[in-house]
């Protein structure tokens, strides 16, 4: 029997109570309402990947990861494939990052995603504060957009390359 029980998961990650760390929870919310009625994504939310997502990751065909990004210029949108480590050397699970996580399933779990992507928007500040930087809403469009198209590719719909429909920054 395989483990595999969803098309596509996307796991965001950051805190909504310290600024720009809020916009991985932000996009997946977004995402959430965009995609409601397709049932081949799974959206999970939390201010820290821990090791239990492993067994999630276990499952998918697909993961998109979904963070801010702090050692980015603040606004950056960027997709990058992830990949795990040939070895695990000491895994901390006080912050696990998607590379961490990957290595996880495949070590418990013996099961990779077919794709593994990370989204990532450079945080400007991560002070308290419940509200995004100009910068970061500045760039919720593109990154709409590109949170769109990637999970549309992953779900493999035709025609992924359609506008994100229905931004609307309320923060």
């Amino acid at each position: 029997m395989s483990l595999t029980s969803f098309r596509c998961l996307l796991l965001a990650c950051g805190n909504t109570l310290r600024g720009d760390d809020g916009v991985g929870p932000w996009l997946a919310e977004w995402a959430e309402n965009r995609f409601r009625a397709e049932p081949g994504l799974r959206v999970v939310i939390r201010q820290q990947w821990t090791p239990e997502l492993a067994e999630e990751i276990a499952r998918a065909e697909s993961v998109l990861f979904v963070d801010c990004a702090a050692d980015s210029a603040p606004g950056v949108v960027c997709l990058s494939s992830v990949v795990p480590a040939e070895q695990a050397f000491g895994l901390a699970t006080h912050r696990l990052g998607a590379t961490e996580l990957l290595v996880l399933s495949r070590d418990l779990y013996a099961s990779v995603p077919l794709n593994a992507l990370l989204l990532t928007v450079g945080a400007g500040s991560m002070e308290l504060s419940e509200v995004l930087s100009d910068q970061v809403r500045a760039s919720l469009p593109e990154a709409c957009r590109l949170l769109e198209e990637t999970v549309l590719r992953l779900l493999g719909v035709q025609n992924a390359g359609t506008i994100a429909s229905s931004f609307a920054p309320d923060k």
